[in-house]
């Protein structure tokens, strides 16, 4: 299993937090999604068929792209 952890400027809320995790978790291979408002960041482990780009290209399509 790998794991990264990014900073996500673009969250302002638990909303946000929330919607990436539902979001990512819907992607095949995404065991864990855990993120934190205050600090901006978000921590997600995968195993395949996820790919850590399929992971940065849903959140880019969410609005949320990391700073890594």
């Amino acid at each position: 299993m790998e794991e990264k952890t990014v900073f996500v400027p673009a969250i302002n809320c638990g909303h946000c937090v929330a919607a990436i995790k539902r979001e990512l978790s819907k992607l095949n291979g995404v065991q864990e999604v855990q993120g934190e408002a205050q600090t901006k960041r978000v921590v997600v482990r995968w195993k395949e068929p996820a790919s850590w780009q399929a992971i940065l290209d849903k959140l880019a399509q969410l609005g949320y792209p990391p700073q890594e």
